[in-house]
């Protein structure tokens, strides 16, 4: 328990001491165990010195029958633990071309959002741990995904905070036993049809029985180390994009941006990515590997030069040398179009 308090106290530090928190809350140990340790402090309306008001809000996705039941009996939970205002949201999970998981988690991380705003607080706590972190980093590893996904989550990112990453999920389940409160279990975390639930019950036990305890510190531990590097490289692409990008130029369409691309194509692959990217993102793109691959292609100056279709309706192409070309044209400037 001091071990969970003190994680909570250490990540509203990092968030800049927040004063009215919003804890989110399924009912399971992990967040239970947040909730518990959040409202320590509640009850004495102060952390480290720092006022703190503290609520929650359980999402009941309706996804299984008796959520609403399990939504209410957590709820109440909640409010004897001392936290308050508690709200239960009932959301409807709208399937998406990206599974069932990550349509929950959008309608959920909805609700969290509106749910904060209409109380006033101003960072919503979630109870991942690091038993989540390492699942996160094998699954961007299966993927292929780049080193921002294989940095994992952030304690702190924008409103969201989350104390219990250095946490096993085993603590969680002990803190709950020390305050005496019954978690309730998600069957969904077993479910084989899921694959992070997969990756829960199959992949990482055998990782363990195989290379030896120790594996989900050592990924979580991975996650720490490209995160800072990430971090490192997302401002540094962000300092450039500002300084190249321009806006609107004249003779394109409203909601265009450019990019010189000499100075793009210079640039260290791994800052040349996250310009381009940053382009995209910019004009409501999703910039996929493979697409992000056939922008930079533009750049070489040979084949087609464009457009290159994003998922998100953004088009990018390489501007064609003209002889009528007006004075300050520039040859090879990269044109990134949205279409919505």
């Amino acid at each position: 328990m001091g071990r969970a308090r003190n994680a909570v106290k250490a990540a509203l530090a990092e968030a800049g001491w927040p004063s009215r928190v919003l804890v989110a809350c399924s009912g399971g140990p992990d967040s239970l165990a947040l909730a518990a340790a959040v409202a320590h402090f509640a009850r004495r309306g102060a952390v480290g010195g720092h006022a703190l008001e503290a609520g929650a809000a359980v999402v009941d996705h309706g996804l299984q029958a008796g959520s609403d039941r399990v939504a209410r009996t957590t709820a109440g939970v909640l409010e004897a633990l001392g936290l308050s205002p508690v709200r239960v949201v009932a959301v409807e999970v709208r399937q998406s071309g990206e599974g069932p998981e990550a349509a929950a988690r959008a309608a959920r991380l909805g609700a969290l959002e509106a749910a904060a705003a209409e109380w006033g607080a101003t960072a919503i706590l979630l109870g991942h741990t690091l038993d989540d972190q390492a699942e996160q980093v094998l699954l961007g590893l299966a993927r292929g995904s780049g080193t921002r996904s294989l940095a994992g989550m952030r304690s702190v990112r924008g409103p969201y905070v989350r104390p219990f990453l250095s946490l096993r999920r085993d603590d969680t389940v002990e803190v709950c036993a020390a305050e005496g409160l019954e978690p309730w279990h998600d069957p969904t975390n077993a479910d084989p049809r899921y694959m992070r639930s997969r990756v829960r019950t199959v992949v990482m036990p055998f990782l363990e029985s195989e290379l030896g305890p120790g594996v989900a510190e050592g990924l979580a531990r991975t996650a720490s180390i490209l995160g800072q590097d990430a971090a490192y490289l997302d401002a540094e692409a962000e300092r450039l994009y500002a300084r190249l990008v321009e806006r609107r130029a004249a003779g394109e369409a409203p909601g265009a941006v450019l990019l010189p691309g000499e100075e793009v194509r210079a640039l260290p692959g791994a800052l040349r990515s996250r310009v381009l990217a940053l382009a995209i993102v910019e004009l409501g793109g999703s910039p996929t590997f493979e697409r992000l691959s056939a922008v930079d292609r533009l750049l070489e100056r040979r084949g087609s030069a464009g457009p290159v279709e994003v998922p998100g309706h953004v088009s990018v192409r390489r501007q064609p040398r003209r002889k009528d070309a007006a004075p300050g044209f520039e040859y090879g400037k990269l044109v990134f179009v949205s279409h919505r």
